[in-house]
């Protein structure tokens, strides 16, 4: 009898701890959201991310605010997200390698994959190899010729050591054997000022950069860092395409929590961008800057970061680039 009544009283015990669940998660969110973002206004991530914001507000009643943290690479972002409250009010949009390239290159103040909750991927950003108008290279394949051939090998212009395009860069050099030198900037403006005056031999850029160098054929793309082809680009090939395997460096943006957010919530904030990523208005507008939706489980995209971590560190501690 006594085993009964313990029995049928751990029974409620767990209905009723479900039924809090359930009505906690009916409750959020009851305020504002934030998300974070690491880098400047105006940026893929930054403009992607109030796409986001806009829409998820309209269907949750609550202002999704985005706040611009910039400084250390994301590493300002990321620290002040993982130590806020994991409520669900505080969230980070982050780009996957650069938040794994940070804390490989040098100490940083946050912990890149026990300091967060995955929720979701939210797209992925290509990038396009380009070179000055004047460059003697018309494919990839001539690109890495003229490298092998020029004395000191390939100029490639860099928005900075440790960023995705300086470690995407490197890697074509690796499993091509073409030699190249890295010319760092303190951001991509520079960087582009000198590829379109041919002071370096080739740079990495998204379609927002590249577009209007393009338009006035100040430069050319030569292929695609992505899985297939960019409607907004139809006529450059896949690294694949171009003999190359395809190399996805700081292709994935995502969206976390702190550590210790509740399932429940995590499980309703991925519900509400996966709808977000449904809206037609929303699909063209990133269609329009060159980013490709792809959203996932919390698991997946747990299993993703914990990779890009790993390979990231293998490939900077390959190129000796860890700072003390």
């Amino acid at each position: 009898m006594i085993r009964q009544i313990l029995l049928r009283a751990g029974l409620v015990g767990m209905l009723a701890s479900l039924c809090l669940q359930g009505a906690a998660a009916q409750d959020y969110p009851q305020r504002p959201i934030t998300i974070v973002v690491g880098l400047a206004p105006g940026g893929i991530t930054d403009v992607t991310a109030r796409l986001y914001a806009e829409a998820v507000s309209r269907n949750i009643g609550h202002r999704v605010i985005v706040e611009n943290r910039q400084g250390a690479g994301g590493a300002v972002a990321a620290a002040a997200v993982q130590n806020s409250v994991p409520d669900g009010y505080t969230l980070l949009v982050f780009s996957g390698s650069q938040h794994a390239a940070v804390p490989a290159v040098q100490s940083a103040p946050y912990e890149p994959v026990k300091g967060f909750q995955p929720i979701t991927l939210l797209f992925n950003l290509a990038a396009f190899v380009t070179v000055p108008a004047d460059s003697p290279a018309k494919t990839m394949r001539e690109l890495l010729d003229y490298g092998k051939k020029k004395a000191g090998g390939l100029l490639f212009g860099s928005p900075g050591v440790g960023t995705p395009s300086h470690l995407l860069a490197a890697k074509i050099s690796s499993v091509t054997d073409t030699p190249m030198q890295y010319v760092h900037y303190r951001g991509g403006a520079p960087m582009m000022a000198d590829l379109v005056t041919s002071r370096v031999d080739f740079a990495l850029a998204s379609y927002t950069v590249a577009k209007g160098f393009l338009v006035e054929h100040k430069m050319r793309a030569l292929a695609v860092d992505a899985d297939v082809r960019l409607s907004v680009m139809p006529d450059v090939p896949t690294l694949a395409e171009a003999g190359l395997p395809n190399l996805n460096i700081a292709s994935w943006f995502a969206l976390a929590a702190p550590a210790g957010t509740p399932d429940h919530i995590v499980q309703k904030i991925r519900n509400e961008f996966i709808k977000a990523s449904l809206d037609p208005d929303l699909q063209r507008r990133m269609a329009d800057n060159g980013t490709l939706i792809n959203t996932s489980a919390p698991e997946k995209m747990a299993e993703l970061l914990a990779a890009e971590v790993a390979s990231t560190k293998q490939l900077v501690d390959a190129l000796g680039l860890r700072q003390q």
